[in-house]
């Protein structure tokens, strides 16, 4: 019998996963695509340039970030079945949506405050009975670590050190494992949350497990965090913030503190770097532009040794 779209996408997922990328990237968007192209009465011979490109097709109130990764996931698709030998339109990269330049929101310590209170006043709903919980932890864990959104999502309950206080991060966006550290006060907030939810989530692969055991997608965590701030954020503002905006506001927090201590920071940089997961120097150094403007002018920061290392960041860093 003849494999089915639905088919291969499960055999690329199983690829990609095993050559180090996360599932999680891919299937939301992936299986959109096959309910798309099954809607319509096709399947995989019908591949051709017509029906894809009309998934191509900006939706309406569709972001340019949104559309870049839906199309992105279905090209890295498209390219692995003909790499297989099965015919079909691969998308051309001009097809794309350039990625969008984001500037961060960094919270104030205020805004922070705000946020957690929130969390903590969360009920449970129908959907997400035990959001109440998970939360407040997750987003705690996400900014006092620096994770990447991600990796608090998909964190495993075997790969937190509750002796030690590490944190074993796996394969993540730089295709890198790491370890990261945990405060005195930030583990015991681990112990007493594992505690809390040993009978509700017993025999859980994941930390943070949705109803079906597996992780919350990136899609939940980013409607929870939009109400969370839409509450916590103050009287009159109306600017919008995202969850990786937590690991920016960290990031700053460090270099502040290593600044108000009189550090030089171009020799601190590379453990920041290194906790926070990142491929490349400049992709920390990029931080120093998200300071306060009465530190970015000040003697501490010499620009000459940072010159040519501080790019501009993507909205899916």
């Amino acid at each position: 019998m003849m494999k089915t779209l639905r088919g291969y996408i499960e055999d690329m997922l199983l690829y990609k996963e095993s050559i180090g990328y996360s599932r999680q990237s891919y299937e939301y968007d992936l299986l959109r695509f096959c309910r798309f192209i099954e809607t319509q009465g096709l399947d995989l011979p019908d591949l051709g340039e017509d029906v894809v490109l009309n998934w191509c097709s900006r939706w309406e109130s569709e972001t340019p970030t949104g559309a870049r990764r839906r199309i992105q996931s279905v090209r890295e698709l498209l390219k692995y079945l003909s790499a297989i030998g099965v015919g079909c339109y691969v998308i051309p990269s001009s097809f794309i949506p350039r990625p969008v330049t984001h500037t961060p929101y960094i919270f104030t310590d205020n805004e922070l405050l705000a946020i957690f209170k929130e969390c903590d006043n969360l009920k449970p709903n129908s959907c997400s009975p035990h959001r109440h919980l998970i939360l407040p932890i997750l987003l705690r864990l996400i900014f006092f670590c620096g994770l990447r959104p991600n990796e608090g999502r998909e964190l495993k309950s075997g790969d937190i050190d509750f002796n030690k206080g590490i944190l074993f991060i796996r394969k993540n966006k730089s295709h890198k494992e790491r370890y990261v550290a945990m405060s005195a006060d930030v583990l015991q907030m681990c112990r007493k949350y594992r505690s809390a939810t040993a009978d509700i989530f017993a025999c859980q692969d994941y930390f943070f497990p949705s109803p079906n055991g597996a992780p919350f997608d990136r899609h939940w965590l980013a409607k929870q965090f939009r109400m969370i701030w839409k509450r916590a954020r103050p009287d009159g503002c109306e600017a919008s913030a995202v969850v990786y905006d937590l690991r920016h506001r960290y990031a700053t927090t460090m270099m502040m503190k290593w600044m108000n201590e009189g550090a030089d920071l171009y020799s601190k940089l590379p453990y920041l770097s290194s906790y926070m997961g990142h491929t490349h120097f400049s992709d920390t150094a990029y931080y120093i532009h998200l300071l306060p403007e009465n530190l970015i002018r000040s003697a501490a920061i010499d620009w000459g040794r940072f010159d040519g290392l501080i790019p501009e960041v993507a909205a899916n860093e």
